[in-house]
């Protein structure tokens, strides 16, 4: 159960992360400089959780720290200013139900290369998922700036997702390091390839960028802290396939989220998106049922 309500916790907080990251893009349209103020305050939150709950000493595990950091070059490190990219380009909502297939492609690679075993569910959930994600390519009613590659983008962004929870996992059961370290060392990988690209691409303009960012992004970069400690907690103690199909409910939450916090116009949220997150919703659901 407590993986269970993890899992429900990290939807939650991923889906407002998606709408922050929307509301910040609006305010300040720099993803990459973006990117780096909010894995920052992500990882200065992750530090002070990890501190004060006296966990510090799991910080200087050697072999955990480095496992962890290079998961987080790939993900959330290098997938973050893909995930920036595609929410400017395609809005929330849509972005929120491509990131949906990720259920699906963690499934997949669970069962191709991790052994776990494959059930009749997974059949029917990806035919849903397909179908939901699919249905966006026809949708006529867009936000303003809308641009397909949003959305390709948004699929990559759930690939590398997919792949980094199995490397979590992975590494969860084969080291001792407490969660909140674990998130601290991921977050550091992270801002690093961040930071690291943003510098060559910027030749030496990136701290001006970034000071002018802080404001914008500071509520998604709080979130992000709690929803990628949640995340990492929920790994350690749960399985791949009942954490991910509960992660993507954060597809129902982000178009909530979106609806509230930015319109219903703001983000174009009509029948088609409602009906292509349910879909994605219910395979990801379904595939965790039969799994």
């Amino acid at each position: 159960m407590e993986a269970v309500g993890l899992g429900l916790l990290a939807g939650a907080l991923f889906g407002l992360l998606t709408v922050l990251v929307r509301r910040g893009i609006m305010r300040a349209p720099d993803p990459v400089a973006g990117s780096v103020v909010l894995i920052g305050l992500a990882l200065a939150v992750d530090l002070v959780a990890t501190l004060a709950s006296g966990k510090g000493g799991d910080l200087v595990d050697a072999h955990a720290a480095l496992a962890y950091l290079l998961i987080g070059l790939v993900a959330p490190g290098l997938s973050q200013i893909v995930f920036m990219l595609a929410v400017r380009d395609a809005g929330a909502s849509r972005v929120a139900i491509m990131i949906g297939t990720a259920p699906l492609l963690a499934t997949v690679i669970a069962v191709g290369f991790r052994d776990e075993p494959l059930k009749a569910g997974l059949v029917a959930g990806t035919a849903l998922i397909v179908v939901g994600g699919a249905s966006l390519a026809w949708e006529r009613a867009l936000p303003a700036g809308f641009r397909t590659r949003g959305l390709v983008l948004g699929f990559a962004c759930a690939l590398l997702f997919a792949t980094r929870d199995n490397a979590m996992r992975i590494a969860g059961l084969e080291t001792d390091m407490d969660a909140r370290a674990a998130t601290s060392w991921t977050l550091l990988g992270a801002l690093v390839a961040v930071a690291g690209f943003a510098a060559v691409t910027r030749r030496g303009a990136l701290p001006g960028q970034i000071a002018g960012l802080w404001r914008a992004y500071l509520p998604a970069g709080l979130v992000f802290g709690l929803a990628y400690a949640t995340l990492t907690i929920a790994l350690s103690v749960g399985t791949v396939t009942v954490f991910a199909p509960l992660n993507a409910m954060q597809s129902l939450w982000t178009v909530l989220f979106a609806w509230f916090l930015i319109g219903r116009a703001g983000d174009a949220i009509g029948a088609r998106v409602i009906g292509a997150m349910a879909l994605v919703v219910a395979g990801g659901i379904l595939i965790g049922i039969f799994r």
